[in-house]
């Protein structure tokens, strides 16, 4: 599937956030593959430099999706360099302390909440007011199985990513009028650094106090969903889409 041609057969547009590493890098260089235009925005331009590997179509342009003016100056770059943007893929996020909520410190809490949420917000932002001006476009937002069943001691994840739910929603009924869609992604158990950060390699805490080392799945397959939604034309809206590993503890986790 694809939009409709651009004008004067331009390729199309999008930007990742946290593209410098696992699913975003991943999805960054399919998308180059497919002759997308990729802007690639992370804290750290070495990791860009080398998800983008020097393509021609690639736009390295490190942003902290923190700082909303970083953002606009983003979005304001890839307009500058490709003309527009098609679509926002809003991944940039981290996993945090696996600890109980009365072990997680304020500290903690803000820096997960930062970047998961707030960041999230800023680049949702930033896309919603250049696809309002530009006619339409697609925000796709990397969820987590976690915006729908928590994993044990992932209070600060779970609850920025359940946010991630809402501001999906949000952005696809405020984007209605103006040809916006929405779609929150939630993947399960890639092979990924993030996976490392709740044990994968010595086993995954479960609810029943024991360990289990869980299936994964190439980030590639991941990066295959992301490249399919966002080539599905605007008339369609994918408001939800699940990928987990095959036999992972998910349905009926416990």
């Amino acid at each position: 599937m694809s939009q409709s041609p651009r004008p004067h057969g331009q390729a199309r547009t999008v930007v990742i956030t946290g593209a410098g590493s696992g699913i975003g890098r991943a999805t960054a260089r399919l998308l180059l593959s497919q002759g997308w235009n990729v802007a690639l925005a992370g804290r750290t331009e070495a990791t860009l430099e080398e998800a983008a590997q020097s393509h021609p179509s690639a736009l390295v342009h490190p942003a902290d999706v923190t700082d909303a003016g970083a953002v606009d100056e983003l979005f304001a770059a890839a307009h500058a360099r490709f003309g527009s943007v098609d679509v926002l893929f809003n991944n940039a996020g981290i996993f945090g302390p696996s600890v109980p909520i009365d072990e997680l410190s304020p500290e903690q809490w803000e820096q997960v909440s930062q970047i998961n949420l707030t960041g999230a917000i800023n680049a949702a932002r930033a896309a919603f007011a250049h696809f309002k001006a530009h006619g339409g476009g697609r925000i796709i937002n990397n969820g987590s199985i976690s915006a729908q069943v928590p994993r044990v001691n992932s209070v600060a994840y779970t609850v920025t990513k359940h946010g991630i739910a809402g501001l999906t929603k949000a952005l696809e009924l405020d984007g209605r009028p103006y040809r916006i869609r929405a779609t929150q992604v939630d993947i399960g158990n890639t092979a990924s650094d993030l996976l490392d950060d709740f044990g994968a390699h010595s086993g995954a805490l479960q609810p029943s106090g024991q360990r289990m080392v869980e299936p994964t799945f190439p980030l590639e397959e991941a990066a295959q969903a992301i490249a399919y939604i966002a080539a599905v034309p605007l008339g369609t809206s994918i408001n939800q889409f699940t990928i987990t590993a095959g036999g992972m503890p998910y349905i009926g986790r416990g």
